[in-house]
């Protein structure tokens, strides 16, 4: 019937059953790289700075990949998650305060994803604010309740949420042409203390430090002692983050085109959500204005839950503690209530959210890369030099950024 022996029909189907069991997680993943903490830096971004921070994207992009293949084979090889090894390998107060910090970071995530599709739904239908985060939160309550018994319907659901973001940038992008002058954007550089913000911003809402800690706890499940197996799981996930993180990487180059293109190019300040809804509907019409809305309730929604399920593993693993996932909504999405509440500029406070996560990447991609090197924890998949040396340099590049930004807030 096929040109295929009959011998090796058995194999091949077995190894395609085991690239699609593995296959999934980074699709769940890929969400929080296109959360609305993206629409607001990258927009932002393209709207002040037309194409030049558009190697920000793209590098920050490919840092994401490596990262995220590094916390999945750790997830793999150890069949634990990176918050339970940091347990294990490293003392107590050292611990206590990486704990801190990811429930920092878990707050400023949540903080993004309830002003986001806060704002999506005021911009359908009209919702006010806050009870638009109220909404939100009981929605996505419902998508969480399906990621511990029925993981593959979770990330069906995360996989459809995002395919509707991607639908709707890739509209917008069609409906505004060919974007004239964006491989110059390529090429590093800078343009003022204001473009290193956006660029930071832009690192923080890309590089996510609560899915590198949640990463490893997706692939865990995944453990196997069979150099072989173990082999064929780490290539299958490796094609996972690549497609996964390749489309998440489209939507936000996208993301930053659009802005550039219509608002820079236009002269249109687009330095809000609602302006550049509002700016998107005059210039390319009331459909890439719906598409822009859509997207941004789609982002929101999905990226709430995999930050809360992304707190629970990060609790668990450094406490050995577990709260009910309702409970820890409320807890996490308190300080986005109180930001709606107290009249901020929703923009401007997810902006700065993005710079609050920037700040939380070394915590999680430091213990990834010391952890990744050990032949104690990794046994004969440890790191080699090489790749040690690659996620040194990501690390000290985002410390960097970080130092000079604290330094001109502090100085200017």
């Amino acid at each position: 019937m096929t040109g295929v022996p009959v011998e090796v029909r058995p194999r091949l189907v077995t190894r395609l059953r085991s690239a699609a069991v593995v296959m999934g997680p980074a699709f769940v993943v890929a969400v929080a790289y296109v959360d609305p903490g993206n629409f607001a830096t990258n927009m932002a971004g393209g709207a002040k700075h037309g194409y030049l921070l558009l190697w920000v994207i793209v590098g920050a992009s490919l840092l994401a990949m490596f990262i995220q293949y590094q916390s999945a084979k750790l997830g793999v090889v150890t069949g634990r998650s990176l918050p339970e090894l940091c347990r294990e390998h490293y003392p107590r107060p050292v611990t206590g305060l990486l704990w801190v910090q990811a429930e920092l970071v878990a707050m400023a995530t949540d903080l993004a994803e309830f002003v986001g599709a806060a704002v999506a739904l005021n911009l359908l239908f009209g919702v006010p604010l806050l009870p638009a985060a109220l909404i939100t939160a009981v929605v996505s309550a419902g998508i969480l309740a399906l990621a511990p018994l029925r993981r593959r319907r979770f990330e069906s659901v995360i996989i459809g949420l995002l395919a509707i973001v991607l639908g709707g940038f890739l509209y917008q992008a069609l409906r505004l042409g060919p974007p004239t002058g964006a491989a110059a954007g390529l090429v590093p550089g800078f343009a003022g203390a204001d473009s290193v913000l956006l660029a930071t911003g832009m690192l923080g809402a890309t590089v996510m430090p609560h899915v590198i800690y949640l990463h490893s706890a997706l692939t865990r499940h995944h453990h196997v002692s069979d150099p072989g197996a173990r082999a064929s799981a780490l290539r299958a996930g490796r094609a996972d983050i690549v497609v996964a993180l390749g489309v998440a990487g489209l939507v936000n180059v996208s993301m930053l085109v659009v802005a550039a293109g219509a608002f820079h190019a236009t002269g249109s300040p687009g330095e809000s959500l609602e302006d550049m809804h509002a700016g998107l509907g005059d210039l390319l019409g009331p459909g890439a204005a719906l598409a822009f809305a859509l997207a941004l309730l789609a982002s929101g929604l999905a990226a709430s839950s995999v930050g809360t399920y992304s707190g629970q593993i990060v609790m668990e693993g450094f406490l050995r503690r577990r709260i009910p996932l309702a409970l820890r909504r409320l807890l996490t999405m308190a300080p986005a209530l109180a930001v709606l509440a107290s009249g901020v500029d929703p923009t401007k406070a997810l902006v700065l959210s993005q710079v609050v996560l920037s700040f939380g990447i070394p915590f999680a991609l430091v213990p990834l890369v010391l952890l990744g090197r050990r032949a104690d924890v990794m046994g004969d998949a440890a790191d080699r030099r090489a790749t040690t040396w690659i996620g040194a340099a990501g690390a000290a590049v985002i410390s960097a950024l970080n130092l000079f930004l604290l330094v001109r807030t502090l100085t200017g």
